[in-house]
């Protein structure tokens, strides 16, 4: 079967000839088969320049007609322009075209008129879907490449959300955020609406209702970037905004810089990603108790995600562990009285937990992003979804002075989620050595406020 595409500009007379005799040759020749491709005059040599530097072609004019190798893979078979296409019709098909010149312009005036009346119409069909528009910086992290698949399935927006993504990426080369752009667009994953990228702050965070910061910010240059953020998250994002901010350092200081020039959105839109480091501690817990992962549930970090942590296992409980005592699926026993080597927690984990923290903030530039990814997902599927029953997690959030900790910092801390509203879990005690753990662990952090606050100047 010979298969052909023929792609021109709308308003091309020699397009127009083309076609007639593509038309001519299909109605003869029932093996004969032809795609069209029309394109506005506006977008017609961008087109063709993509097309022929993906192929390894050289042509650059209106018509281009190419054989597809339908029956042996590979690339197209390009032919040529319309003289070509001519006289392969006239040699292999003894069939040609004798259109007269003002016939050619009718029907390249109607072919372009009909090209705008379907663009119009393409307009105005997307303008009914009113997407969840997704901001993301920082968008050539790897934590970035694994977000768009999950943040775009169904699962944490629902299956009747559309979404459209913004990649953002200050630093980033235009190349690279355009081959991101393409990628994205070919997973061809039925919820993503459209994706668009960004290499500068121009029209940031328009008609946010999600952000997501990723940056890893060197300090001396912090407050100026989160001011930045800040300042256009409130004049140009929706006034429900939900802003998470992940990573490995100054996450709790990120999120509160962020936080203090967003004078509009209310605080609690403001949340900091703690999950990947309670994965971590879960993990380790798991080995210890020979159990998987996802069995090790509700160990909480208290205080600085990627700094000085606290961890609780005063709620953590464990699920099919192979003990004295044994219980359907949903029973659980707690961690504390399962693991019997106390010196282990003590010694052991603890240090190999900071170990696997301190690697990965030293590693950022080999990091595959999967866990971070994992986390901040974790996080927008209880904000949307709620809290599983029973369960708590830890969540970076503004502190109003519960467990004593000072107001005003944004401090990881027990939650839950109920009805798009996150809550401080507050019947948890604490002997007066935690106590004093936290203390020093909000002295820390305050002076880390402090320092950025003396080169910041917020909107009032």
């Amino acid at each position: 079967m010979a298969k052909f595409v023929l792609a021109g500009k709308a308003d091309c007379p020699y397009f127009a000839k083309a076609e007639r005799l593509a038309d001519l040759l299909h109605k003869n020749l029932p093996s004969f088969t032809i795609h069209k491709i029309v394109q506005h005059p506006d977008d017609w040599e961008q087109w063709l320049q993509t097309i022929c530097d993906t192929n390894g072609w050289k042509h650059n004019r209106s018509p281009i007609v190419w054989r597809e190798m339908i029956d042996r893979g590979g690339k197209g078979l390009l032919l040529g322009g319309f003289s070509e296409f001519m006289e392969h019709a006239q040699i292999y098909y003894g069939i040609t075209s004798d259109i007269k010149a003002d016939l050619m312009m009718t029907i390249s005036a109607e072919n372009l008129q009909t090209k705008i009346d379907l663009m119009e119409e393409e307009t105005y069909y997307k303008g009914l879907i009113k997407p969840l528009h997704i901001w993301i910086t920082s968008a050539l992290s790897p934590v970035c490449y694994n977000l768009i698949p999950l943040l775009c399935n169904g699962e944490i927006f629902g299956e009747s959300t559309f979404i459209s993504l913004h990649l953002l990426n200050i630093k980033g080369a235009v190349e690279e955020l355009s081959a991101l752009k393409m990628e994205s667009e070919d997973l061809s994953l039925p919820l993503l609406h459209e994706v668009t990228v960004h290499a500068d702050l121009n029209d940031a965070f328009m008609n946010a209702g999600v952000i997501i910061v990723l940056d890893e910010v060197k300090q001396e240059e912090l407050s100026n970037t989160c001011k930045e953020y800040g300042h256009l998250i409130d004049s140009n994002a929706h006034s429900d905004v939900r802003v998470v901010v992940a990573g490995n350092s100054y996450v709790n200081l990120k999120c509160y810089l962020i936080m203090q020039s967003a004078p509009s959105i209310a605080t609690c839109n403001f949340v900091a990603v703690a999950t990947h480091l309670e994965n971590i501690a879960r993990s380790q817990l798991a080995k210890k108790l020979n159990v998987t992962t996802s069995e090790v549930k509700c160990v909480l970090m208290w205080g600085n995600i990627g700094g000085s942590i606290y961890i609780d296992l005063q709620r953590a409980k464990v699920y099919n562990y192979d003990g004295a005592v044994c219980g359907p699926p949903h029973f659980s026993q707690p961690v504390l009285e399962m693991v019997y080597d106390t010196k282990w927690l003590e010694t052991e984990f603890l240090t190999t937990v900071n170990k696997h923290q301190r690697t990965v903030r030293k590693k950022l530039q080999h990091s595959l992003g999967i866990s971070e990814a994992n986390g901040i997902c974790t996080v927008l599927h209880r904000w949307y979804h709620d809290s599983p029953p029973g369960e708590i997690m830890s969540l970076g959030v503004l502190c109003e002075g519960q467990y004593g900790i000072p107001e005003d910092l944004v401090f990881s801390m027990p939650v839950t989620f109920h009805n798009g509203i996150w809550k401080v879990v507050s019947d948890i005690k604490h002997s007066d050595d935690v106590k004093e753990k936290l203390q020093l662990i909000a002295k820390e952090m305050t002076g880390e406020k402090v320092f950025a606050l003396k080169t910041t100047t917020f909107a009032s």
